[in-house]
């Protein structure tokens, strides 16, 4: 790997210090890097800036936390490209090492020590009343929501050409099994070990029990019709892109053909990841710490 990319997030307080270790680490091992703009300033300016598509990269980095990841993930998706991602935050479950890390986890890609941890995506396509329609990548999932004031949002829901039924909440999620782990986990749904394809659909909030998550075979083609009069429902994609929805309008979900590679280096697996960022099944540890309180 000699062309890489680099995108990340400049708000973050560690950018410029991360940006700093990772040029000084690409100069050691001869490697072509290429920032993004807001992050060129941070390296002086001299470093070629990166292209407005991934093509030709040989990898992408991505500096910040998760959601600097979805964004390199969409980035990368058209071609592609490997995304390794360096947590600058807190849980980053998604990112593969710390900053402190960054030189040593280089040094590995470039000898190819490493897997790539292939993972689905969606294909998020609002269709509107009028015949318009534009298509989105998610990596994570999908969200209908009420915009503004928190109310009760009717939706109904097909599976490929079969009605599932009219789901009263306060909104969707349709998410991908790395989408488990982040708000559908929040809103009920179930954790999804990221190498089986599926799609599940969450309710936030329903107000039935007889409305629950599903999970679906990777091939269904899931389809969300807004049947609130008057209202505007607000699609979101990974948190991050979105787009308004009227009375009528539609949303079709699939998978979609090109998955998100991750770069994941040795010894890093997902149960293992579930235990040190979520602390799953700790539940002893829990109760020997209240025991001894």
């Amino acid at each position: 790997m000699r062309r890489i990319g680099v995108v990340g997030n400049p708000q973050h307080e560690g950018v410029a210090a991360a940006v700093d270790r990772l040029v000084k680490a690409a100069s050691k091992l001869e490697l072509d890097l290429y920032l993004e703009a807001q992050l060129r300033t941070r390296a002086g300016g001299s470093l070629p800036e990166l292209p407005e598509t991934a093509e030709g990269l040989d990898l992408l980095i991505t500096l910040g936390g998760d959601g600097t990841l979805l964004r390199g993930a969409r980035f990368a998706s058209s071609v592609g490209a490997p995304v390794f991602g360096v947590n600058l935050g807190r849980l980053g479950f998604l990112t593969s090492v710390t900053v402190e890390h960054l030189e040593g986890a280089l040094a590995q890609i470039t000898t190819g020590d490493f897997a790539l941890d292939v993972r689905m995506a969606l294909e998020v396509e609002p269709v509107h009343h009028e015949g318009t329609s534009t298509s989105y990548y998610a990596l994570n999932d999908a969200v209908l929501h009420k915009g503004g004031l928190v109310r009760v949002v009717p939706l109904r829901i097909w599976v490929d050409d079969e009605e599932v039924g009219l789901y009263r909440a306060d909104g969707v999620i349709i998410a991908t099994p790395t989408g488990s782990t982040a708000y559908s986990l929040s809103a009920g749904g179930p954790i999804l070990d990221p190498r089986v394809d599926a799609i599940v659909i969450t309710p936030i909030c329903p107000h039935t029990l007889a409305v629950r998550p599903l999970v679906l075979p990777p091939s269904s083609e899931i389809t969300i019709q807004v049947d609130a009069p008057a209202e505007e429902i607000v699609l979101s994609m990974d948190g991050q892109v979105s787009s308004t929805l009227k009375p009528g309008d539609r949303v079709v979900v699939r998978k979609a053909k090109q998955p998100v590679r991750l770069v994941r280096l040795p010894n890093q697996s997902f149960f293992s990841l579930l235990r040190r960022k979520i602390r799953w099944g700790d539940v002893s540890e829990r109760i020997r710490g209240g025991a001894s309180g």
